[in-house]
C-alpha cells in the first residue's frame, strides 16, 4: 500500500468517520490505500507493527483527545523503525496549539482543520516530489458539494457490529467557550437528496442504528423535518436514530413528526450544560431555560424519545451548590440519562480566557480535565468525578430504574443523596474502575437497608424487578431470602431497541 490511514478508536464498536472521508476523497490514490482501525486495548507497538506490515510510503493518523498519548507512542515507534516513512497527522487534537505537542514534533506533517480534500492534495504533492514547505498545512473549509461521501466504505462487519455515523451538516452557530464546535463556522448543509439517497442505501444494507454527528441537528428546521420524515416513513422494528439537539428549539413542525415515532426509535442528546444563568453568560452560551423546560416536558410526556441530557461540572462561576441545584432541576424534567461531564480544556477553545480570574487549573494530560478552581477545590472535583462514574453505573445504565429513586426517597435532594451513596460506595469499593453488576446490586441493597434504614423486603423486591427488566432469570444470592414467592417469569417484550435504551423502557428484549 502507498498510503495507510489509521487511528485508535476508543472502543471497537466505534468507527472512524473522519478517516472514511479521507479515503473516499483520495481520488486515484484510493486504489493503493487502505484503512486500518485499532482500539485503545491494543498496544501501540502492535499497532505500529500492523501498519508497517502494509509497507506504506505514507501513514495518515487521526489524533483525538482520547488517543493522543497512545498515538504519540505509535508515531515514535514508526519513526524509529522506519525513519524515512512519511507520517501525516490530522484531527481536532492536533489542529490547535501544535507547537506544544510532542506528537507534532515526531511527525512529518500536520493537516489542521477539515482535511477531507487537503490530505489527498498533500499526499499527491509528496509522491510527486513537491512536498509542503512547512510542517503545518492548514486546510481550507471544503465545499461540501465537492466531497465524495464515505458511506459505501462502511463494511458488512461495520454494519453488523459498529455504530454507523452520518451527518447532515457541519459547523455550529453558537460560541460556547468550552466546545471546539464553536470554532466551526459557518454552518453548512449537505445536499439533502444526495444524503437521503445514501441513507437509503445504508437501510437497504441492513443498518438499523444511525448516529448523526451534527452539533445542531434542529438548527435548519426544514432539513431536520425532512430527515425525520424519511426515517419515519421507513421505520421498522429495531430502527434507532440518534440526534444532537439544541435544547430550546423544538417548533411545532418538528414536534408533530417526533410524536409519531414509536417508543425507542429516537434518541436526542440535549446539551443543557448548566442552569446557572451567570455561568452561561461566562461561557458565552445562549439558552432559553423556559423553552428548554417546555421542550423536555413535551418529549417526556408526549413522545417515546429517549432523552440523554448533558451537564458540565467545573465551569467558571459554578459552585458545588449551584451545580447540585442544576442537577436536581434537570432530573425533575425526567430525562432517561444525565451525562455528568467534567470540564475539559480542549485545545483551541477560548475557555482559557477564564484561567486567571477563576484560577482554573487543568490536567496537562488528555483529556485535560479541570483539577481545581477558586470555587471547587481538588477534593470536591474528585468527588464529582466519582459521582459522574457512579451515576453512569446506577442512574444511566437502566439497570436500576426503580431502585435509584430510593436513594432520595422522602423528599431529599437527589444530588445530595446520590453524593452520599457515591462517597459510601467509594469507601467500600476503593478506586476500582469497573464493578460487577451483581456486586453493585448487593452494595445498593446494603446501603439502602443499613444506611437509609429502608425495609429489606421492599428493597429486595424493587431490586428484583430491576434485575428481571434486562431479562435475567437467576436470583442474586443475597436476594434469595426475600424472594420466596416471586414470579420468575419475564414480562413480554414488545419493543426492540438498543440494550441500554430498552432497559429504560422497562423492556427485556434489545437489538
Amino acid at each position: 500500500m502507498t498510503i495507510v490511514l489509521a487511528t485508535l478508536n476508543a472502543r471497537y464498536i466505534h468507527a472512524s468517520f473522519g478517516l472514511r472521508y479521507l479515503l473516499a476523497n483520495l481520488g486515484p490514490l484510493r486504489a493503493e490505500s487502505c484503512l486500518l482501525e485499532f482500539d485503545l486495548q491494543q498496544r501501540p507497538v502492535d499497532v505500529a507493527e500492523a501498519i508497517l506490515a502494509r509497507n506504506p510510503k505514507i501513514v495518515g493518523l487521526g489524533v483525538y483527545i482520547w488517543n493522543a498519548l497512545e498515538t504519540t507512542q505509535v508515531v515514535a515507534t514508526l519513526k524509529r523503525v522506519r525513519p524515512e516513512l512519511i507520517v501525516i497527522l490530522g484531527g481536532p487534537e492536533v489542529s490547535y496549539e501544535v507547537e506544544e505537542q510532542e506528537i507534532v514534533r515526531l511527525a512529518d506533517y500536520v493537516v489542521t482543520g477539515e482535511a477531507d480534500l487537503k490530505f489527498a492534495e498533500v499526499c499527491r504533492n509528496i509522491l510527486a516530489g513537491t512536498p509542503p514547505a512547512g510542517k503545518i498545512v492548514a486546510a481550507e473549509i471544503p465545499d461540501l458539494a465537492q466531497l465524495a461521501l464515505p458511506y459505501e466504505l462502511y463494511t458488512d462487519e461495520d454494519v453488523a457490529h459498529r455504530v454507523i455515523y452520518v451527518e447532515a451538516s457541519r459547523g455550529c452557530p453558537f460560541s460556547c467557550e468550552f466546545c471546539l464546535s464553536s470554532l466551526d463556522v459557518p454552518v453548512r448543509q449537505f445536499a439533502l437528496p444526495l444524503l437521503l439517497g445514501e441513507m437509503q442505501r445504508l437501510l437497504d444494507r441492513g443498518v438499523s442504528q444511525f448516529k448523526f454527528v451534527d452539533r445542531t441537528f434542529n438548527l435548519n428546521i426544514a432539513s431536520s423535518k425532512s430527515i425525520l420524515e424519511f426515517f419515519l416513513e421507513r421505520w421498522r422494528p429495531g430502527l434507532f436514530v440518534h440526534f444532537e439537539m439544541i435544547p430550546d428549539r423544538l417548533p411545532e413542525a418538528l414536534r408533530e413528526v417526533i410524536a409519531r415515532f414509536p417508543p425507542g426509535a429516537l434518541q436526542f442528546e440535549v446539551g443543557v450544560q448548566t442552569f446557572n444563568e451567570a455561568v452561561s453568560k461566562n461561557i458565552s452560551r445562549r439558552q432559553d431555560y423556559g423553552r428548554l423546560e417546555e421542550n423536555f416536558h413535551f418529549l417526556r410526556r408526549q413522545t417515546g424519545v429517549h432523552v440523554h441530557a448533558d451537564l458540565i461540572a467545573g465551569l467558571p462561576g459554578e459552585t458545588l451548590e449551584s451545580f447540585a441545584a442544576g442537577f436536581d432541576r434537570l432530573l425533575a424534567l425526567g430525562p432517561q440519562e444525565i451525562q455528568v461531564g467534567i470540564l475539559k480544556r480542549l485545545r483551541g477553545t477560548p475557555i482559557v480566557r477564564h484561567d486567571q480570574p477563576w484560577q482554573m487549573v487543568y490536567s496537562p494530560h488528555p483529556p485535560y480535565e479541570i483539577l481545581r478552581n477558586n470555587l471547587l477545590d481538588f477534593p470536591s472535583l474528585q468527588r464529582l468525578r466519582r459521582f459522574a462514574r457512579h451515576w453512569d453505573l446506577v442512574g444511566n445504565s437502566g439497570n436500576f430504574i426503580e431502585t435509584t429513586p430510593l436513594l432520595w426517597s422522602g423528599g431529599a435532594s437527589p444530588f445530595a443523596s446520590f453524593m452520599k451513596w457515591s462517597d459510601w460506595l467509594h469507601a467500600r469499593a476503593g478506586q476500582k474502575h469497573g464493578i460487577a453488576l451483581a456486586r453493585l446490586a448487593e452494595w445498593l441493597f446494603e446501603y439502602l437497608t443499613t444506611e437509609r434504614g429502608q425495609a429489606a423486603e421492599e428493597v429486595a423486591h424493587t431490586l428484583w424487578r430491576d434485575w428481571r427488566r434486562a431479562g435475567r432469570r437467576e436470583k442474586p444470592e443475597f436476594l434469595i431470602p426475600y424472594l420466596t414467592d416471586v414470579d420468575v417469569r419475564m414480562p413480554r417484550a414488545d419493543i426492540v431497541a438498543p440494550k441500554r435504551q430498552a432497559r429504560h423502557m422497562g423492556k427485556v428484549t434489545a437489538a
